[in-house]
């Protein structure tokens, strides 16, 4: 029997029902969880260290500049070794990298230089584990119940999102080192819940390790016009309208909020994220899939906009959260087609390309970010990042008709 959103209760949580999604899904929950709580210690330390907004901007750049450089690597080792086994083994290392944080939080009056290289190696450790843990979803769940594995892994993430910010401001303001051991202890449970997950059909390996199969992935997303301008739309919109690595001086100069103010800025976006995440999972997008991608990308630009100006707590809060509800359906409608229109052999090379598109939106755009507003101002960096997301929309309306055109999220 249905409801009305036609689909039966049980449908909205099916992924749930495959062996190994709940221990992928709790252990991406608590990855996600850890990351959120030392992006706000290390946003927070590096920020109380130098007073300067351009630092802010190196600490984005330092973990994404490995996903860049290492792309046709960690894709290709995607789609050769073992996923659960990758994702293990880059859990451990990331807690470990969290471990000498906290250990450089208890010394103090360390030099910044020191923390940027930890984060070098932990954005390493992500450039692998993030197409393995994407590249891994269509081998824990059928086709059928993709779509869903997806909306339930981005409320994870929104989840941690939520909570994670709010606790790492709590700990960072007891003890700055308490966030650091709090994440090494998530990452390594984290661990533990992955190798639970059951060992997939083992896949044809790549072939050779020459230029044509390293390069798979970017001529694939380049030659399917759908993909590229899925994974391109998110990449020039956050590069341009991120916000997120100048919260910390809108909590501390202009909205005067404190560590804990800080926590709730981040975890506003995730509100509004999760909140819209729940909706899709009675209410799925069924048609005219590519305009609905494109609203939510113009209100992405538009709220970012008001959140630039405002200086009144409720509402950056109140803007953050649509942000995050205009993501959230982008997320799922880039992030499905992603997934459905890219052959098996193919995902871990094709997923380390998107992720450095991903990782661009966010790592790229906190340099950005924080390089502009070393020029004139947080205010306005913020603020011509909000027009800017908004002119990308335009364009990529008009450059990638195919994109617009989609109707159903069931692959090509």
């Amino acid at each position: 029997m249905t409801d009305s959103a036609g689909a039966s209760p049980p449908a909205r949580f099916a992924a749930f029902g495959h062996r190994g999604f709940p221990s992928y899904w709790l252990g991406h929950l608590c990855a996600g969880f850890a990351v959120q709580i030392q992006t706000v210690a290390v946003g927070w330390q590096v920020y109380d260290l130098t007073r300067d907004p351009f630092d802010l901007g190196l600490v984005g750049l330092s973990q994404f500049a490995p996903a860049l450089l290492l792309v046709l690597v960690t894709g290709a080792v995607a789609d050769r070794f073992s996923r659960r086994g990758i994702m293990a083994v880059c859990l451990v290392v990331m807690g470990a990298i969290a471990g000498m944080l906290a250990l450089i939080a208890q010394r103090g009056g360390v030099d910044v230089i020191y923390i940027f290289v930890l984060l070098a190696v932990f954005g390493t450790a992500r450039a692998f584990y993030n197409p393995a843990r994407q590249a891994i979803v269509p081998n824990i769940v059928p086709p059928a119940s993709l779509a869903n594995a997806i909306t339930l892994n981005a409320t994870a993430h929104n989840l941690s999102t939520i909570c994670g910010p709010v606790a790492g401001g709590i700990l960072y303001a007891i003890r700055p080192d308490l966030a650091y051991l709090v994440t090494l202890g998530l990452m390594v449970l984290a661990a533990v819940l992955v190798l639970r997950i059951p060992r997939a059909a083992r896949r044809l390996p790549v072939q050779n390790a020459g230029w044509e199969a390293l390069s798979a992935g970017l001529r694939y997303i380049f030659r399917e016009k759908v993909v590229l301008g899925a994974v391109s739309l998110d990449l020039f919109v956050v590069i341009l309208g991120g916000a997120a690595a100048l919260l910390p001086i809108y909590a501390s100069d202009i909205l005067g909020v404190g560590p804990t103010g800080l926590g709730l800025l981040r975890a506003a976006p995730a509100v509004g994220a999760i909140a819209v995440g729940f909706y899709l999972m009675f209410y799925p997008i069924r048609d005219r899939a590519g305009h609905v991608l494109f609203a939510s990308v113009a209100g992405f630009g538009l709220f970012t906009l008001i959140f630039a100006l405002s200086e009144v707590f409720w509402l950056s809060i109140l803007a953050l959260v649509l942000i995050g509800g205009c993501d959230m359906v982008s997320v799922f409608v880039r992030s499905t087609l992603v997934q459905l229109w890219t052959p098996d052999e193919l995902r871990g090379r094709v997923n380390a390309v998107n992720q450095v598109f991903v990782g661009g939106s966010n790592e790229l755009g906190a340099f950005r970010a924080g390089t502009t507003a070393a020029f004139v101002g947080p205010v306005a960096a913020v603020a011509l990042g909000g027009i800017g997301a908004l002119a990308v929309a335009g364009l990529w309306l008009r450059w990638f008709p195919g994109l617009r055109r989609i109707r159903h999220l069931d692959g090509p």
